[in-house]
């Protein structure tokens, strides 16, 4: 049992801020812990994730259904069912569902610090254009 599993407020309060409903799909949180966090992600056919960048977390994605479209750094790969990708921390990143059918990714995030203010997007401040 994880330190957030005994104590429900701060699971509860700490998974509501990043499950949820997106314009380009949903994020469930699985799991987490003090330095980890599982999430079931979807994305709606072509629809996607703009960049962003982390600074004290890594993310592995594994699809677990339909194709993903990954850019990290300047390397961009399609990943089929059962195929994974590892993004390290400070990597521009985003990933895209180029297909017909919905793409569902688990989504290991792990690091010092995984709060949403740790989440940088230079595609909204037109720094990048990826």
């Amino acid at each position: 049992m994880t330190q957030n599993e005994n104590n429900p407020q701060t699971n509860n309060a700490q998974s509501s801020d990043h499950s949820g409903t997106r314009y380009w799909g949903n994020v469930e949180v699985v799991e987490e812990g003090e330095n980890y966090r599982i999430s079931r992600v979807e994305i709606k056919p072509r629809h996607g994730i703009k960049p962003q960048i982390h600074y004290h977390r890594n993310e592995h994605w594994v699809v677990v259904s339909g194709v993903a479209k990954v850019t990290c750094g300047q390397e961009e790969i399609l990943l089929n069912r059962n195929e994974s990708t590892y993004v390290p921390a400070a990597t521009l990143h985003k990933v895209e569902n180029p297909g017909s059918i919905p793409l569902v990714i688990l989504e290991i995030q792990n690091g010092e610090y995984l709060g949403e203010d740790d989440i940088e997007r230079p595609y909204d401040l037109n720094l990048v254009s990826l």
